[in-house]
C-alpha cells in the first residue's frame, strides 16, 4: 500500500509538472501578442524635442511652446496681439484611420483642443476650418461646459457630439483621451479617462449631418465663419490648438489602424 502510494504521488507530480509545461506553451503565444499590439503604438512625442511637430501653416515652433517634465506646454503671452493668429502645431504626418492616445492638462478656465484631418493651406487660416476637434476644457470653471446641450464639454465632439458623462479630471490634473477615428469601419469614439463618452460616425450622411447642424455648417444661424472644407478630409494632421489659454500634453502616441 505503501509503495502504491509513493507510485501515485510521483505519477501525480509527473502529471502536474506536465500540466505546468502545457500552460507555459499556451502563455507564451499571449505574451507575445500583448507585446505586438504594444508594439504598433508609434510615439508622436520624444519628451525632449520638438520633432514630427510645427507650427501650422509654417516652420519651426512659436516661442509660446516649450518643454517642461516630458510635457509640451503652452503658455501664452501677456497682451498678446490675436490679429497675429494662433500659434497652433501639427504633425508633420498625415493620418486616416489611427487610434491616438495623448494626456491633457489645462489651467484654470481653461481651454484648447485636439485637432485631427487638418490640412495645411494658405486657404486655410485656422487648423479648425478642416480639422474637427475634440474639447480640451475646465469643465469646473469654463461657461463653455455649463451650456446645455454640452457640445463644448472636455471630451466633445467640439459643437458636434455631447459627451454621455462628465468624467474630466479638474483644472490642474491630467487628462487621458484615446480617439479613434476608423473611414474602414466608418466609427469613431472617444475614450475620456476610461470611459467612452462620444461614438459617432467619421463620414457619410450621419457624419454630414453632423456638420450641418454645427457651426461650421450652419453659419447663418451662428454667425460664424464660413467653413465649407470642413470635416471633409479623410486624411489629414493630428493638430493641438492655441485657444490663448496655458495647457500642457504628454505621452502622445498613434497605432495607425
Amino acid at each position: 500500500m505503501k509503495n502504491l502510494l509513493i507510485i501515485l504521488c510521483v505519477a501525480t507530480g509527473l502529471f502536474s509538472c506536465k500540466g505546468n509545461q502545457d500552460k507555459k506553451k499556451i502563455d507564451k503565444p499571449q505574451e507575445e501578442k500583448v507585446m505586438e499590439v504594444t508594439q504598433e503604438w508609434t510615439p508622436l512625442f520624444d519628451g525632449e524635442t520638438f520633432n514630427g511637430w510645427h507650427q501650422y501653416n509654417g516652420e519651426g515652433m512659436s516661442d509660446q511652446w516649450s518643454i517642461v517634465d516630458n510635457s509640451m506646454v503652452f503658455t501664452p503671452k501677456e497682451n498678446r496681439n490675436y490679429g497675429d493668429g494662433g500659434k497652433n502645431i501639427v504633425t508633420d504626418k498625415e493620418y486616416t484611420n489611427f487610434v491616438l492616445s495623448i494626456e491633457w492638462n489645462v489651467s484654470e478656465v481653461g481651454n484648447s483642443g485636439i485637432f485631427w484631418g487638418v490640412k495645411e493651406s494658405e486657404e486655410f487660416g485656422e487648423p479648425y476650418l478642416t480639422g474637427p476637434e475634440i474639447q480640451v476644457l475646465d469643465n469646473e470653471r469654463h461657461p463653455d461646459a455649463k451650456a446645455n446641450p454640452k457640445f463644448h464639454q472636455a471630451g466633445a465632439l467640439y459643437d458636434m457630439v455631447q459627451p454621455t458623462a462628465d468624467v474630466c479630471n479638474p483644472a490642474g490634473e491630467w487628462n487621458h483621451v484615446v480617439l479613434t477615428v476608423d473611414h474602414n469601419k466608418n466609427e469613431g469614439s472617444v475614450v475620456l479617462n476610461g470611459t467612452e463618452i462620444v461614438t459617432f460616425a467619421v463620414h457619410g450622411p450621419e457624419w454630414d449631418a453632423l456638420v450641418k447642424a454645427s457651426k461650421f455648417g450652419n453659419t447663418e444661424a451662428y454667425n460664424y465663419t464660413h467653413a465649407p472644407k470642413f470635416g471633409t478630409f479623410r486624411t489629414g494632421k493630428i493638430g493641438l490648438q492655441d485657444h490663448g489659454d496655458q495647457v500642457s500634453f504628454r505621452n502622445i502616441k498613434i497605432k495607425e489602424l
